[in-house]
């Protein structure tokens, strides 16, 4: 038997239409229902059952619906679709609306044949929604078959829930902590990079050897970085010395990854400079070998590098594709929500006389300490110097960290050598601005160098333990006045703690002060990183709809880097004072970001007056650092050798002086001023390179008028999140359901569908669970993609959206259904919208697609839905544009329209459809030589993915909806409403 049906053509079998695919052969169609997703694909074997051509059947006049039908029925023939006919093939299977500059990697990507990007858009653009759109897109294509995912293990769940729910890709977590479990169910001989084609790999894991090469061995033909800058460093002396271990270690492994030209590769950072040549050469030369050593200087060296890089600012983007940039109006402008400003304010606190003698008995043990272990020997120093550092760190931070550590053995008092000692020590004492090791450094340092604490620091404990509470302790009762203010004007903030102990003891002592609509939780490295997300969303639960409710999270650094709070949290307070400006950055970054409603962040860093050392490290360190900010409007990193040479000189001055002989200028300190111009010349030569690298390198390969032209184009297709949450709410009203909007500015709301047809009760049940919609309980609907069980996200891609938008379309076609049908393919409207008579057609076109591809040809159909419009009668049509014709679903009934008129006007605009046919087929056409434009366009640069290209209109087309609507006229004797005709 010869293949009869060409791929796109429509059949009829089982009682219903289908669509014939591209994988068909002679003896078995592969069909997708007429309007059904890939989900509902079926084999059909002609041969055993019955398969005859099928035509969409004309609309009924007497099947007529009211001013909303077109409308409806449109949305819920575009939600059904999974795969546009445009060159990204992805967007309509994704669940989140990105922003138009988030295409712009995209873009950049669709024109390589292999795809190497560094994203290094500034924190809180949506790094990983641009990698996102990445991944989704060339798996959908066929270009990338197996995904993963570098990242810390602090935000490998982050980075699970991101792809998994805006995405659709539902990667494995490959974990220290999860290894074992996953190689128990391997076969013999198998890598668990095959067994599971997408996985997200913390770089704890990769640091074994045999989990590297085998890695290696079996790397996914698709790798995204992610905080790519941790893995490289500097090399050259002159910036910072050779590179960690395991930086160098990481770095080893991308080579080696990176050295298959064929293998795509992403490599996000937020910082790909920070002032360091060599690093940025090392991480350009992981993208392309020959970028490591191009003259950025010259015109060609910049344009080469744009193809491969890009990095924005906020202020790039805040205000996207309008006049300033280039396009002729600001019809597709886009203002993005970053807030505008950060409100900072450091607020000082005074040691109570209690602290003050404690402090400077501490001081004054740490200064012998230091003296009598220089006698001793290298280790010895280098043991108490450590030690020291931890002891002071923890007695400003709070009395609860201070009893702590002076009961604590120091960690690097087990040190066999000095340089074992600094390596132990070092990342106890420091806040270093690459150390993405930040599981665990919250724990409290230790002081004492043996298993027993000695007596002099056994008393010391017992006194800082006595000082806790309000009355010993002036940084609680400041921070208690902060927060109290910060409530009052409607904020939720966080206050960040260095240490374990003192999170704990805040939430304690704050427990009840803050008044009684305010919630407290604290989250610490205690938790592992689920637990901390649930004990976020906990508290956020806590208000109960209450707007008046406020929260309080004490939380250490294992929240600084990755997991995002703009939603529940708009305020920052420093508690600890970190001895590197760039951790407050991370911090304060997982509020300020896109997303956060606040337009004004409020900031407060809190330092010790008269402690010794936090007005050191904010004198030096961070006024140079916003100064540096400010200049630029950037963020650079502060080199740790800078943040540590500080530090190092503010410790040694203390141990010399006193809490009171540090007081002057660290400036004026004799034998430090010589080092401190060094450190300041060296980070403001950091700073200049950081701006001349993002005034020189900055995104120029994608001209805004390009995004703008794809921008127009998917939403022209796709629709917006705005149309699928109006037409979601109107459709379950139309449908019986009891539909309660708040209105409170979120766009959620609830509903119960127990009044609902039994289809739609049956279809909601398999998605949100039986008992959720036989009991009738309200069923959240929410804007977000991220929700619970039960829930249902306003996205075209959620189950449930889906279900509600498949039966508003089948009961639109089946004018035999019983019940409520909120959408209707005919309908007549009296509107002084219009001044002659005017048609609306919804037609679906369906497009047979030849998509060239690295791993060969694939053979598509898709399909698109678009309004035509005409005015007059149909012999005599004069069309509308696209825009005119989109306009008309907003057009409302003003007058009555007559019964009979309305039979005649419709029955008149249907037996005048075939004289449109070659209109029709002449727009089809149009459309797909656009298409195959838009195609060609996107990947204009290569012309090897354009070669054998095609776009092939499916005809006929499908007339779905004839609407018309005609001017108000003089009333006459027997009418219907507007909103029934």
């Amino acid at each position: 038997m010869s293949l009869t049906y060409t791929a796109g053509s429509l059949v009829a079998a089982r009682g219903r239409e289908w669509v014939v695919l591209p994988e068909s052969a002679p003896d078995m169609l592969v069909l997708r229902p007429l309007g059904g997703s890939e989900d509902d694909i079926a084999a059909v074997f002609p041969s055993f059952e019955e398969v005859r051509p099928a035509e969409f059947a004309a609309p009924s006049p007497d099947d007529l619906g009211d001013q909303r039908a077109a409308g409806l029925l449109r949305t819920a023939l575009r939600i059904g679709f999974r795969s546009g006919a445009g060159p990204f093939r992805s967007l309509a299977s994704i669940a989140v609306e990105p922003r138009a500059y988030q295409l712009v990697p995209l873009l950049m990507a669709l024109r390589q044949r292999t795809v190497r990007l560094l994203i290094s858009d500034d924190v809180g653009i949506g790094k990983t929604v641009e990698a996102g759109l990445i991944a989704k897109e060339l798996l959908a294509q066929g270009e990338a078959t197996r995904l993963a995912v570098l990242c810390s293990p602090a935000l490998a769940e982050q980075w699970q829930g991101e792809l998994r729910e805006k995405f659709g890709i539902d990667a494995e977590l490959v974990l220290a902590s999860t290894v074992s479990r996953l190689e128990r169910n391997l076969e013999l001989g198998q890598s668990l990079f095959d067994r599971h084609p997408f996985t997200i790999i913390s770089t704890d894991f990769i640091k074994s050897t045999r989990h590297r090469e085998d890695f290696v061995k079996h790397c996914p033909d698709l790798v995204i970085v992610d905080e790519a800058h941790s893995c490289v460093a500097a090399d050259d002396p002159a910036q910072g010395g050779a590179s960690s271990a395991t930086n160098q270690l990481r770095y080893e492994l991308l080579r080696k990854v990176s050295a298959d030209a064929d293998r795509h590769l992403l490599l996000l950072t937020a910082t790909p400079h920070s002032g360091k040549e060599s690093a940025f050469r090392n991480l350009l030369g992981l993208v392309r070998p020959e970028l490591a050593t191009l003259d950025l200087e010259t015109p060609a060296g910049r344009a080469k590098l744009a193809e491969h890089f890009v990095a924005r600012k906020r202020a790039d983007v805040r205000d996207y594709l309008t006049k300033e940039d280039g396009l002729a109006d600001d019809s597709l402008a886009e203002r993005t929500a970053f807030p505008s400003d950060r409100w900072t304010k450091d607020e000082p606190y005074k040691l109570t006389p209690a602290y003050r003698a404690l402090l400077d008995d501490a001081i004054a043990y740490a200064a012998d300490r230091v003296h009598a272990a220089g006698e001793q020997g290298k280790r010895e120093a280098r043991i108490a110097w450590w030690s020291v550092i931890a002891l002071l760190r923890s007695m400003v931070s709070s009395p609860a960290a201070a009893a702590q550590t002076l009961k604590t053995r120091s960690e690097s008092a087990t040190a066999r050598t000095a340089h074992e000692a600094d390596v132990l020590g070092a990342p106890v004492a420091a806040d270093s601005a690459e150390n993405d090791r930040l599981e665990g450094m919250d724990v409290a340092p230790g002081a004492a160098e043996s298993e027993d604490a000695g007596a002099r620091l056994l008393e010391l404990a017992g006194r800082a333990e006595e000082l806790m509470g309000p009355a010993g302790d002036a940084k609680l009762k400041a921070l208690t006045k902060h927060l109290k203010d910060l409530i009052g004007k409607g904020y939720n903030p966080i206050v960040f703690c260095r240490y374990i102990p003192t999170a704990d003891y805040l939430a304690q002592q704050l427990d009840g002060k803050l008044g009684k609509k305010t919630r407290i939780a604290a989250v610490t490295g205690t938790l592992s990183p689920q637990q901390r997300l649930e004990r976020i969303e906990q508290l956020a639960a806590e208000e109960g709809g209450d707007p008046s409710v406020r929260r309080v999270l004490i939380a250490t650094d294992c929240l600084s880097e990755g997991v995002n709070l703009q939603h529940h949290f708009d305020a920052v307070v420093h508690y600890d004072l970190a001895w590197n400006p760039t951790r407050h950055d991370q911090r304060e970054g997982r509020v300020d970001r896109y997303g956060q409603k606040r337009d004004q962040v409020r900031v407060i860093t809190m330092y010790g007056e008269d402690n010794g050392i936090d007005g050191k490290v904010l004198e030096v360190l961070f006024k140079k650092h916003r100064q540096i900010k400010k200049d630029l409007g950037i963020s650079v990193s502060v080199p740790d050798e800078t943040a540590s040479g500080v530090t190092d000189a503010v410790v040694e001055w203390l141990l010399l002086h006193g809490r009171q002989g540090s007081q002057e200028s660290l400036f004026e300190m004799d034998g430090h001023q010589e080092s401190f111009d060094r450190i300041e010349r060296e980070w403001t030569s950091a700073a200049e390179r950081e701006k001349t690298s993002r005034s020189k390198y900055a995104q120029r390969a994608i001209h805004p008028e390009e995004v703008a032209r794809e921008v127009a184009a998917v939403r022209a297709a796709l629709g917006g999140a705005e149309e699928v949450r109006e037409f979601t709410l109107e459709a379950l009203r139309d449908l019986d359901a009891l539909v309660r909007d708040p209105r409170d500015g979120s766009g959620d709301f609830t509903a119960q569908v127990g009044g609902t047809p039994a289809g739609l009760r049956d279809a909601l049940a398999a998605t949100l669970g039986n008992r959720l919609v036989e009991e009738d309980r309200e069923i959240p609907f929410r804007t977000t993609p991220a929700i619970g069980r039960g829930e249902a996200a306003l996205v075209r891609t959620d189950p449930a959206i889906g279900a509600v938008a498949s039966y508003v379309l089948d009961s639109a076609l089946d004018a035999k259904a019983q019940g409520p049908r909120p959408a209707r393919r005919c309908g007549v409207v009296t509107t002084d919208a219009v001044s002659v008579r005017t048609t609306l057609l919804l037609v679906r076109y369906r497009f047979h697609l030849t998509l060239p591809s690295r791993s060969g040809e694939r053979q598509v159909v898709a399909e698109d839905a678009r309004l035509l419009a005409y005015e007059g009668l149909p012999q005599r049509a004069r069309w509308l544009d696209d825009d005119a014709a989109a306009a008309l679903l907003g057009a409302r009934a003003t007058a009555n329209t007559h019964e009979l008129a309305a039979r005649k006007s419709i029955t008149r605009a249907l037996e005048g459809l075939p004289g449109l046919a070659d209109h029709l087929t002449e727009y089809g056409t149009r459309l797909a030589a656009e298409l195959d434009a838009s195609h060609r366009r996107v990947r204009k640069a290569n012309e090897e993915i354009v070669r054998g290209l095609k776009v092939l209109p499916q005809e006929p087309a499908d007339v779905l909806g004839v609407y018309v609507y005609v001017p108000p006229a003089a009333p006459a004797a027997s009418t219907v409403s507007g909103a029934e005709a």
